[in-house]
């Protein structure tokens, strides 16, 4: 029968349901696949469900939904799940006649509050280990339930999934490939498979069959509903329904998988034999729904419902496709608990017997000992990445150290988490963000190339390739080794080419047989002579290849797939390295350091390299930073680096004796500047920059009162606190000293006076402070002003507002000073100065943060005349300010920003992120305003009203952090993201800023309803 003729209208529906259970409420129409559905709201309590079977249902099936409903509502555990409710007649499924004659089946059961999971965002681990945590449970309270109509057949149970096979002739030859291989896979395990324990589980947790609770942030699943394919089937075909669904929509199905596997693990205990077969009931579960979808095209094109999750199927199918089926299951098992490698145990206990030397390993090299080398992350012996790529230079480095320790072996690497791997066959984008794979799974023995390589064991060669590529292998040979009833691999990496490939697959070697000789670069992958020795207790089916570095998130898996290497030779100095954890370093923090240090983001991070735009943690996982303009040419920029490194090789002293540096540091930074401003102090910090301005005001007028803007902030020093209203109106302040006078934020968006003509309203606020000055017998020093106001939320001033305001101070007598220490050195883009938006000259300028790229420099610039007015007897000498080594660093930022053409970058690529965050802001209302120059920009969250939205804010903030990338918030609301990353930031950057936060401004919690 068609179905527009099955439907049932809303207003038929309402009919039944007063009718028939004498309920009435508004009705809302659900998605189905058999039955219609409909939601009845009731004034007073949770509603109900309406369930309207299709012509000629079968009332066995009917019943045996209802029986199974009333036997979970039975058991104890608070299991929640919708109760059955009689009709009028006391009947638990009732009966009427449609507009055409045909007897239907309806069923009233309890609605359960909540959400659908498919209107669920984000799903994150916590909530897909809920789903498995709340599936498990429900299976548990089915154990010893059974019907008649639960062995039916039932072309959704994935144990009779086979008839899917008579389909292919549906799909292109590209999908019929992935199909034919899962279904070809499935019928080949059929013996284990049908072994395996079986119970009624529920057999549909699809995004429209699981209730999730009302919180936005870290939800949890209440409940399943709709029954009706409840079957008798292998258990663990319930956990590979819920997960077939649950993955889709992320880049990484199976680390989406393994929380709900554990959830479910945790209420009901999976066994090992049951992991074994997961991965392939999931791929037979999405495989009969992209059948059946096919199928309904042909036989019910108008049903929509029926083909919801054909297209994130298909998606999953094909990821789920280019996964290893052993490395599912190891993953599923180390998520429930297990080894990882079933084997993994009793090659450690196995191992615990034997005792190599690693003469066996290298019989020409005199030494049997170990001096270890740290390569990771956080390795001081590595230094900058540029030099650990120089192969000559690291030859070098490795050589002499080779010297000092003679009848050593250098040696080490298992597990260590490392920034070498630059390439991007190493990266990949996973469900948050990017992910690079790190941790090496080997030990490193460097030494000199042609050094003969011996076996070990006993074993058959399995692969002996040239992986040739930049940082690969090289000369590669795997060897296969049986013992007893273990199986394990042992793989050696960077031989030459014609050592490695003289070995031939299938060829047996014996103990002390030679391998190979080591390699040099390139041929051995670009790498310093070394071998990387590494166990395995599977190929994963790799036949060319196999991972030296793993991604830090599988790190659990591929340490039981990759054993210790030192389990072989049993050197105490080849042991893994052991970092303190996160919670010790916070822990100390706590007791030992100030007590007004704050940490960034609710869970802090442990930085511990730089690298251009990127910060990495101690794991080597790369953060896009957004928000470090400290680092103005990125970090550890090699230029700027090795100024600094030279400079203090030679000679750090202070600016009492003659020195280029100071000279030249001052030509560069005249050459960006108005030709008024033309005389130089250098200091240490923003802060002395901004204290030094305040001097100089002082010495220049002889008068104190200093006008400055609302949420400025000009530093730490106590001058400098008593004129931001920032501190002394913020916490732990105390309001306005006695001369300093605050005017209203020029916020032309959310301020005091709004729009494009606030600038001169802005600025005349200004003239009431100097009457008030003046009122007390006493002058204006000086206007304080940052370029865009960076507390105050990226603030750009008003057009028209800063020469108007500069007019009036300076009528008053007072001087104007432009605090650059945020924006300056070609930020802004468009200008090189903050202030040259404005075209104004000011009188001080003061320069910090980007001067010395993180290293402690700043400066003073002022006109000739404040110059002379400040040299008045009193010395002014900063130990380390102008020192040589600071001034190298300043003068190679400056440089590079030039040689880089970085301001250029700025205006470029800070334009396009703009351009691209007022697009966003189309989509997301939440975002108020965008706005800034070049890149320093801030993003302002409001709702409707204008009201600041700083939980929003942080929400972002620590989400984007999740995502690999930092933002942190601003603004006297705390409602304003700013970005302000490395100068070098770049358009692919901005992309992936884009793209995550228009993925987070999508979820629940930053919604404006």
């Amino acid at each position: 029968m068609e179905y527009e003729k099955l439907k049932i209208s809303t207003e038929e529906a309402g009919k039944l349901a007063q009718n028939l259970f004498n309920v009435q409420g508004e009705i809302f129409p659900l998605p189905g696949e058999i039955d219609f559905n409909f939601r009845v709201k009731v004034p007073d309590g949770d509603g109900y469900i309406l369930k309207v079977s299709r012509v000629g249902e079968d009332i066995g099936y009917l019943g045996y939904q209802q029986k199974l409903l009333q036997y979970v509502a039975a058991q104890k555990g608070n299991l929640v799940s919708p109760l059955v409710v009689k009709d009028v007649h006391g009947n638990e499924i009732s009966e009427y006649k449609d507009s055409s004659g045909n007897l239907r089946k309806v069923r009233l059961l309890t609605w359960i509050p909540g959400r659908l999971w498919s209107g669920v965002n984000p799903q994150l681990d916590s909530l897909r280990f809920s789903l498995g945590e709340q599936c498990g449970r429900l299976t548990d309270s089915l154990q010893g339930f059974d019907h008649p109509m639960a062995h039916r057949e039932f072309e959704w149970d994935v144990a009779q999934a086979l008839w899917t096979k008579t389909h292919l002739n549906l799909f292109e030859d590209d999908e019929k490939e992935i199909l034919s291989h899962f279904i070809d896979a499935f019928q080949n395990n059929q013996d284990s498979y049908s072994k395996l324990r079986k119970s009624v589980v529920h057999n549909d947790a699809n995004d429209n069959n699981i209730i999730v609770t009302e919180e936005l942030v870290e939800p949890q699943v209440r409940a399943f509903i709709d029954y009706g394919d409840a079957i008798y089937t292998q258990t663990i075909n319930d956990l590979a329904v819920a997960s077939a669904y649950a993955i889709m929509h992320h880049n990484d199905p199976l680390e989406a998988a393994l929380p709900i596997a554990a959830g479910y693990h945790k209420s009901f205990p999976l066994l090992e034999e049951e992991l074994e077969h997961l991965y392939h009931a999931i791929a037979m579960r999405l495989v009969i729904s992209v059948t059946k979808s096919a199928l309904n095209k042909i036989k019910e094109p108008d049903n929509t419902y029926l083909l919801v999750s054909e297209k994130p199927a298909w998606e999953v199918l094909r990821k789920w496709y280019q996964i290893h089926p052993d490395f599912a299951y190891f993953s599923f098992r180390k998520a429930c608990g297990f080894t990882s490698h079933p084997k993994e145990n009793e090659f450690g206990q196995w191992a615990k017997g034997l005792q190599f030397s690693l003469r066996e390993l290298f019989p020409t090299i005199e030494a049997d000992d170990v001096l270890p080398i740290d390569l990771s992350v956080s390795s001081e012996w590595v230094g900058h990445q540029e030099e650990f790529n120089d192969l000559d230079f690291l030859q070098f480095r490795l050589e002499q150290l080779q010297k000092e320790h003679p009848n050593k072996i250098i040696a080490g690497g298992y597990l260590e988490p490392r920034a070498l791997y630059g390439t991007s066959s190493y990266d990949k984008m996973g469900n948050n963000g990017r992910e690079s794979r790190t941790v090496h799974l080997g030990v490193d023995f460097w030494l000199p190339a042609n050094t003969p390589v011996h076996a070990l064991f006993d074993g058959e060669v399995v692969t002996a390739v040239n992986d040739a590529g930049d940082k690969e292998y090289g000369g590669l040979v795997i060897l296969k080794h049986q013992v007893n009833n273990l199986e394990f691999y042992t793989l050696y990496g960077h031989m030459t080419v014609a050592s490695a490939t003289k070995n031939k697959v299938g060829d047996t070697l014996k103990k002390g047989d030679c391998i190979g000789l080591l390699g040099n670069y390139p041929e051995n992958g670009n790498w310093a002579p070394h071998l990387h020795f590494q166990l395995m207790l599977s190929l994963l089916g790799n036949e060319n290849d196999f991972p030296g570095v793993a991604y830090y998130i599988q790190l659990d898996v591929w340490k039981g797939l990759c054993p210790d290497p030192n389990l072989l030779f049993k050197n105490t100095k080849l042991e893994p390295s052991q970092t303190k954890v996160n919670d010790a370093l916070v822990d100390y923090r706590k007791k030992h350091l100030g007590k007004s240090l704050s940490l960034q983001y609710k869970v802090p991070i442990k930085m511990v390299r730089g690298a251009g735009q990127y910060l990495m943690d101690q794991h080597g996982r790369k953060y896009l930073d957004t928000v470090n303009n400290v680092a103005h040419v990125g970090h550890e920029n090699y230029a700027v680096v090795k100024a600094g490194q030279k400079q203090m090789a030679l000679l750090n002293t202070n600016s009492r004796y003659l020195h280029e540096n100071i000279n030249t540091l001052a030509e560069e930074l005249l050459e960006t500047l108005p030709p008024e401003l033309s005389v130089l102090h250098f200091v240490n910090s923003g802060s002395e920059a901004n204290e030094l301005a305040i001097r100089m005001v002082r010495a220049a007028t002889g008068q104190r009162d200093i006008i400055a803007s609302e949420v400025g902030y000009h530093g730490n020093s106590n001058m400098c606190v008593d004129i931001s209203s920032y501190k002394f109106d913020g916490k732990g302040g105390s309001g306005a000293p006695e001369y300093t006078h605050i005017f209203p934020l020029p916020d032309a968006f959310r301020g005091k006076y709004r729009g494009k003509d606030s600038g001169e309203k802005y600025a005349d606020e200004i003239l009431p402070l100097i009457e008030r000055i003046t009122s007390k017998g006493r002058g204006v020093g000086a206007l304080i002003l940052e370029s865009i106001i960076s507390c105050g939320g990226q603030i750009e001033l008003p057009d028209g507002f800063l020469a108007r305001a500069y007019e009036h101070v300076r009528k008053a007598g007072g001087l104007c000073i432009a605090d650059e220490v945020q924006v300056g050195c070609g930020r802004v883009g468009k200008t090189f100065w903050g202030f040259q938006l404005h075209h104004v000259v000011p009188d001080i300028v003061t320069i910090g943060k980007p001067l010395g790229n993180g290293h402690p420099l700043a400066a003073v610039v002022c006109t000739q005349e404040v110059a002379e007015k400040f040299a008045n007897g009193m010395e002014y000498f900063n130990t380390f300010g102008g020192n040589p080594v600071s001034c190298a660093i300043g003068t190679e930022v400056l440089r590079t920003v030039k040689r880089e053409k970085l301001q250029e970058n700025a205006l470029e690529v800070g334009e396009f992120l703009k351009q691209k965050l007022q697009k966003l802001a189309q989509d997301y209302p939440v975002i108020g305003d965008v706005r800034g120059q070049g890149l320093f920009l801030g993003i302002e969250l409001v709702d409707e009203a204008l009201n600041p939205l700083g939980d929003k804010a942080d929400y972002l903030a620590n989400r984007m952090k999740d995502h690999g990338i930092l933002m942190s918030t601003d603004g006297p609301d705390n409602n304003v993201l700013k970005i302000k990353p490395p100068m070098v930031f770049s358009l692919e950057n901005a992309e992936e800023l884009v793209l995550h936060m228009g993925k987070i401004l999508a979820e629940d919690f930053m919604q404006l309803n």
